[in-house]
């Protein structure tokens, strides 16, 4: 079983929805093989709480713009570090940087198929690892700056 057109359609649109927010790595999976529940995961993430929420608010309004989709749930909005999106036919996940790293769900979700992103999401992809050592640079001049 694969997902079906109308889940490749609406992780499509949130993917280009994430990448229009600048969120990092974002990558999707066709769990309809594994899962009965749903067909695609799309998973995306942000260095910032607000950012995560910024992203989240964005795929909302272009599913339901775009496609008539509303989440039937929506979990994670009072941390913002980890907020889940339920359209039945897909789930999406945007998580703060931190919370990405910690619960690796693409170690779970690695033997199921990738689907095909937009070019805008697919150029996220390393996104997270280039902004950490840009932090860790600007907080090691930092340092630097405050021995002198």
């Amino acid at each position: 079983m694969t997902a079906t057109d109308r889940s490749i359609e609406l992780i499509n649109v949130a993917a280009q929805a994430a990448a229009d927010k600048l969120a990092h790595d974002i990558i999707a999976y066709d769990v309809s093989d594994v899962l009965s529940i749903t067909d695609a995961f799309l998973l995306a993430s942000a260095p910032s709480d607000r950012q995560v929420k910024s992203i989240v608010d964005e795929i909302e309004e272009k599913l339901l713009k775009e496609l008539g989709a509303k989440p039937v749930r929506r979990e994670g909005d009072r941390d913002a570090r980890w907020i889940l999106l339920d359209y039945v036919d897909i789930v999406v996940h945007v998580q703060h940087s931190e919370e990405r790293v910690f619960y690796a769900l693409e170690r779970l979700w690695k033997d199921c198929p990738e689907i095909e992103l937009p070019e805008d999401a697919k150029q996220t992809k390393g996104k997270a690892e280039e902004h950490a050592k840009l932090r860790a640079a600007q907080a090691e001049d930092d340092v630097d700056g405050d021995l002198f």
